[in-house]
Parts: structure tokens; sequence; C-alpha cells
């Protein structure tokens, strides 16, 4: 029987009965969060972690349940050093991984900031587009050769998606005035877009790659909002989900915000999940209605925007892939 999971869903409710004894999973953004949750789950049900942090000792300290559960399920758990905001480093963590050779069978690409001040990465580019985009960009493209047959990418997007397209024209803000839900809008969409170029490309040898949004999870991730700034958001959620009818907005609990993750890592049919869009473990449904809510905006799943969302990345990067 096929257990139909949703909004309320848990990790381990999505993993009950999954045995992922001899795979290897990477997640990015395991200091806090869903990150830190997502290796929980994953090890609790048997699979070898390795975790990815820009601050390497913060980590351990979130990780240390994780890091036990792993030595007594009989497991591993590692961590390595990962500061997307630096293409320097992204490219030495994935040089590491590389070198160490050993497959990959999921790749999480769950780290990410929210809506910040105005700034810069090392490299000069928009912080979250440069972040939640450009790192993973490179990062996952450098170790795509560590996936093999079966394997997946789950690039993890949001809802925020709605608040903007990506601007191949101007993405760091160079001639546009900055709002950071508006750049936040366009580095979640790239994550979305990311993850269609993505399949596009390794589909063939059966390698699938899809976008996930958590839902509304009070995390880290928020610890840029003040609570009128959030007191706002969810006021401007609400006014669109009672315009299409539907129920107030709720917060999830962390477990049910890292549970679209893994039931998209390992559970979901791959086919159904490819080069798509998922919240609530479901597959998305297009939907170009106004205002924050569920559904998929059709540009986060263009083809041909991810194309040249990927092409533009390249250049950005200096790197081709």
């Amino acid at each position: 029987m096929t257990h139909v999971f949703g909004a309320t869903s848990t990790t381990d409710e999505v993993l009950a009965g999954v045995d992922l004894r001899g795979k290897r999973i990477l997640v990015t953004g395991t200091s806090a969060g869903l990150g830190v949750e997502t290796a929980r789950v994953l090890v609790a049900h048997g699979a070898n972690v390795v975790g990815a942090a820009r601050d390497l000792a913060k980590a351990e300290r979130a990780t240390a349940g994780v890091r036990e559960a792993a030595r007594t399920n009989d497991t591993t758990f590692d961590l390595v050093e990962l500061d997307l905001a630096s293409l320097a480093s992204v490219r030495a963590c994935a040089d590491r991984l590389v070198e160490d050779a050993r497959p990959f069978d999921i790749v999480i690409a769950n780290a990410g900031v929210m809506a910040p001040p105005f700034g810069r990465t090392a490299d000069g580019f928009e912080t979250q587009f440069g972040t939640n985009h450009l790192g993973h960009f490179v990062l996952v493209n450098r170790i795509a050769g560590l996936l093999g047959e079966g394997g997946r990418l789950v690039n993890l997007s949001s809802a925020g998606h709605r608040f903007a397209d990506v601007d191949l024209d101007d993405p760091n803000f160079e001639r546009t005035a900055y709002d950071p839900w508006v750049a936040y809008g366009r580095s979640k969409t790239a994550n979305a877009l990311f993850a269609v170029a993505f399949d596009l490309r390794h589909r063939a040898r059966g390698v699938r790659a899809t976008a996930v949004h958590p839902g509304g999870i009070r995390t880290e991730l928020s610890r840029y909002m003040t609570a009128a700034d959030e007191e706002a958001l969810i006021g401007s959620i609400n006014a669109a989900h009672a315009a299409a009818g539907l129920p107030p907005f709720v917060f999830k609990t962390i477990p049910q915000g890292a549970a679209t993750s893994v039931w998209a890592a390992a559970v979901a049919d791959a086919d159904a999940i490819g080069g798509r869009y998922c919240e609530d473990c479901h597959v998305a449904e297009v939907q170009d209605g106004e205002g924050i809510r569920g559904g998929v905006r059709p540009y986060a799943i263009d083809a041909d925007r991810a194309e040249a969302l990927w092409r533009k990345s390249e250049e950005l990067v200096g790197e081709r892939f």
C-alpha cells in the first residue's frame, strides 16, 4: 500500500520502514535547523551521512547527537567545511570529496540564507544569489561524477520563489534597487531552475534532480527578520490564502519541514519528481496566482529559463560544466 504524506508528515513518518543502509548522502547546512534534522533521520535509518557547514565548531556542537547515533547504529557521520559564500571554499570542499572518491547516492542542497541586508560574497556576488545558488551550482557540478545510477539531487527552494524570477541581466543588483525579499525570491527560483537543468543533463545516466519547498518553519534562516517583518509576511501570506480560498498559514515543526527533503531523496518515485518542484511531500501543481502560497510558478520550472540560468551561472563562476 502506498502511503500518502502531507503538510504535517514528519521525517520519521516519511521514512518509516525505509532502510538506507549502504547509502551515502551529502547534506549541506548541517549546523542548525533542517540540516541537522535531515542528518539525524538519515543516520537513524542507516545512511552514512556527510554534513557540510561553514562553521565546523558550531556544526560539531549541533550534530553531537547525530554522531553518537551513528556510532550506535553502526553507520558514519562526518563533517566537511563548506562556505558557500566563497567559491574558493566551495572548490576546496569539492576537491576533497572528489579526491576521496567515495560515491554519493543522494545530495541534499539544504544550506541557505534569507533576506539579509545587502551584501556581497567573497567573489562579489549578491549574498543570496551567490550563496543559495552559485555556491551550490559549483559544488554540485564539481562532484556530479560521484552520483551514480539511481542518484538524486534535492535542492531546497521555497515558496519564496514566487517573490521574483531570476534576473539574468542584473543578477547582483548592480543597477537595480536592492530588496531583500526580491533577492531571496530570485535565489529560490534559481534553486528550482538548477534542479530542472541538472535533471535534463543527468537523467539519461539514471541521476535525477528535484527542488523542494520545506514550508514555513522557525529556524535560524529567519534571523534577519524582526517581529514586525514576520507579522507583515504572515499577513501577506494569509491574504493570498484567503483570496484563493485556502486556510490560514501555520508554521511547521522542524521535523515536518525536513520531511519533504527526505521524501524526495529516498521515498518518492524518481520519474515523478525529476525536474519538478515538490511541497508537502508531493509534486506541486503549477500555480500562477498572486501571493506567497502553494504551487509553483511556471517560470521556476521552465526548461528554457533553466538553460539560460545555467549558461549565465557558468559565465559568472568562470567554469563550464
